[in-house]
């Protein structure tokens, strides 16, 4: 077997790039890390390799998880075509939703809805906060004793595993778009 020189991970673009994002010199990160300002400019350029104790500092101070840094930046962006996304019923209603991150996003599900005018979700519960965008038309939205109204370009935040109700209002459709913590929403059934 031979011994082949094993590749080091290159990290000193993603932790730069990280610190001018958040405005901070290199200063500054010494400061918040306890690091030496001519260590970190040598990570930065990549002449030298942090342990991972210098990392969790580095991703405390900037303000990531220490995995970001190890993260391949040659992955370009994917892209869902709006016909190719997954469809789904909503319960207890005629309206659809669509998947609109198709469910390639690590850490979220993105849905657009559509619901008739008159249309209700019924009190229904899920892991995780639900956040809502109206787009247009106007919904209600109650959990327990709280009732609110949403009109075009409102948000509405809730907490997801208490039961909660969705109802259209007037006599226009509502057009949401609705963010789930990934697997938030499995009731949802598959409509194709």
């Amino acid at each position: 077997m031979t011994d082949a020189p094993r590749r080091r991970p290159k990290v000193g673009a993603q932790i730069r790039r990280r610190r001018q994002d958040r405005a901070l010199t290199l200063a500054a990160v010494a400061q918040l890390t306890g690091l030496n300002v001519g260590y970190l400019s040598q990570v930065e350029n990549d002449k030298a390799s942090p342990s991972l104790e210098t990392l969790a500092a580095l991703a405390d101070a900037l303000d990531v998880p220490i995995a970001w840094f190890l993260l391949d930046t040659s992955v370009g962006p994917r892209i869902i075509r709006a016909s190719e996304r997954p469809r789904r019923a909503v319960p207890r209603s005629s309206g659809v939703m669509t998947q609109v991150d198709g469910g390639i996003a690590r850490d979220i599900a993105i849905f657009e809805a559509r619901l008739p005018a008159g249309e209700r979700t019924g009190f229904h519960e899920h892991p995780g906060d639900e956040h809502h965008i109206v787009m247009s038309g106007t919904v209600r939205v109650t959990q327990g004793d709280a009732v609110v109204e949403a009109n075009a370009g409102d948000y509405v935040l809730l907490d997801g595993t208490l039961p909660h109700d969705v109802e259209v209002l007037g006599d226009e459709e509502a057009h949401l778009l609705i963010v789930y913590p990934r697997g938030g929403h499995s009731e949802l059934t598959r409509r194709d």
